[in-house]
């Protein structure tokens, strides 16, 4: 007899069905697993007799062969020892078969039959959902999954004793209730920043458009500080927005206690960091830092400190919004529509163009260092900005800045103006001027006639790239929905090409 439980396998974020058959067949005790498993399904043998032995069962004095179909299909992770067990233990009699038929299982178990935290959850909720199934899934998972739909029917269980309970009756589980984190406080706020208004202005823009932004300037002027800020005023997420980045965070294994969070993620990986961790990859190609920071901000502090090759593999997801992962035995593709935000010193030992300050190699220091940076990379940053030193007289004085709530509330105006234009316009699924196809930029951010006059002449004296011009535009938008207007003025455009024009030492070095 052979007995039938559904499962899942991952390939990016999509849940693949996998049938585990379990046959319990006259010949000597053994427990075979096949189905190109990997280590971590090869070895659920035996924790999968240690939970059986630990819940009052033994396994049979029989041969039993389990076969995750498809066969062609590689099986990664732990997930698969409760659908093993579930699958023996109704072979044994003691789990109706015919109910398991309208599940799909994943769990991990522990040698004392407890079934533990597992990653994937919400994309497997949401494929069960798909396919008009329930799940049956860790008891620290439920809140997760039960944000697949109020409809679908979840069971989260401690231990198999429970599940079994659960179906004589005898223990019946009530289902699980989706879970939010608290709303994060204390965030760092704006007006802990003296002075910098010119970069305090372009945080805003980059905020309210999604734009990319390079910060350079000598150590100590706030680069950091202000980039940590961001988070303080940008607006949660949409409630697609929100499943998609969970999502992401489930395959990683990092959402802690199944709670999902409005807050857009702020990623900042090291500058050591290798190009599997930044843009994913490895032997089960997780998601990288871009993927993790999907519908967020990747924060790269000491830019130039990070290796060529890691820097150049942002190109792609920078111009795309999603990281394609190709390897010899499979193909994955994560979503990353992230803002790059930026910082760097403007040569090794940082005070280059300081006033008072020599650099100790010249004007070579410079250069070598802003050169690490490719071109085509800078290309793709919308906003680049001088962050000078802040004087002792700014640190002093006492003064009152904008805090990041009343910034926060014109990012949010700009914000909503941009999601009903695109609405308007048929394509919902874009939310910022930043994610704008090229002739979608061009038509809704005609410029009025002085405007282009400034455009064309700008373009043709700073040789912009069709890239650069059409981004250009999308800031000018940008500036445009932050004052309320309408069309793209000549002002609007000349602040823009003004975020091209700084630092473009580095452009010229690279």
């Amino acid at each position: 007899m052979v007995t039938r439980v559904r499962t899942v396998a991952f390939q990016g974020i999509e849940a693949q069905p996998v049938d585990v058959q379990v046959m319990i067949a006259p010949g000597k005790m053994r427990m075979h697993i096949v189905g190109l498993p990997d280590k971590a399904v090869a070895e659920s043998r035996e924790r999968v007799q240690a939970a059986l032995h630990a819940s009052g069962l033994s396994m049979p004095v029989k041969k039993v062969t389990v076969n995750l179909a498809p066969a062609d299909l590689p099986k990664e992770g732990s997930h698969y020892d409760l659908p093993i067990a579930v699958g023996l233990m109704a072979g044994l009699g003691a789990m109706p078969a015919d109910a398991l038929q309208s599940y799909v299982v994943l769990g991990e178990l522990s040698l004392d039959g407890t079934i533990t935290h597992v990653a994937g959850v919400l994309p497997a909720a949401i494929a069960a959902n798909r396919q008009e199934k329930g799940l049956i899934c860790p008891a620290p998972c439920g809140p997760e999954a039960a944000w697949a739909g109020a409809e679908i029917d979840i069971l989260a269980p401690r231990s198999l004793i429970g599940l079994a309970n659960h179906f004589r009756g005898t223990q019946v589980l009530s289902r699980p209730e989706p879970a939010m984190q608290a709303s994060a406080t204390g965030l760092p706020d704006l007006a802990d920043i003296r002075g910098q208004e010119s970069a305090r202005r372009a945080l805003e823009v980059a905020a309210a458009g999604g734009h990319n932004l390079l910060m350079m300037g000598p150590p100590g002027s706030g680069k950091s500080m202000l980039a940590q800020r961001l988070p303080s005023i940008l607006p949660p997420l949409l409630p697609r927005e929100l499943l998609d980045v969970s999502m992401i965070a489930s395959i990683a294994g990092e959402l802690m206690g199944g709670k999902l969070t409005d807050r857009r993620p702020f990623r900042a990986p090291h500058h050591s960091a290798s190009m599997a961790a930044m843009v994913g990859g490895g032997i089960r190609a997780k998601p990288g830092e871009v993927s993790l920071a999907h519908h967020g901000v990747l924060f790269l502090d000491e830019f130039p400190e990070f290796t060529p090759q890691v820097l150049d593999s942002l190109r792609q997801p920078l111009e795309t919004g999603e990281c394609m992962i190709a390897r010899a035995n499979h193909r994955i593709s994560y979503p990353a529509q992230i803002q790059l935000v930026a910082a760097m010193n403007p040569c090794r030992c940082g005070m280059a163009g300081e006033p008072g300050h020599t650099c100790a190699r010249g004007p070579r220091c410079r250069q070598d260092y802003q050169a690490r940076i490719s071109g085509p990379l800078l290309d793709r940053i919308d906003i680049r900005i001088d962050v000078p030193s802040v004087s002792a007289t700014d640190l002093i004085r006492p003064s009152v800045s904008e805090s990041s709530a009343s910034v926060a509330e014109r990012v949010a105006r700009a914000r909503t103006i941009q999601k009903w234009r695109f609405e308007q316009l048929g394509v919902p699924s874009i939310t910022t001027n930043a994610q704008c196809s090229v002739s979608l930029i061009e038509q809704v951010a005609q410029p009025d006639g002085p405007g282009l006059s400034l455009l064309q002449q700008a373009s043709e004296q700073m040789r912009f790239s069709a890239r650069a011009y059409h981004r250009v535009l999308k800031v000018a938008r940008t500036l445009a929905d932050l004052d309320g207007q309408e069309t793209v003025g000549r002002i609007h455009l000349a602040e823009a090409i003004s975020y091209r024009m700084a630092a473009d030492t580095t452009s010229q070095a690279a």
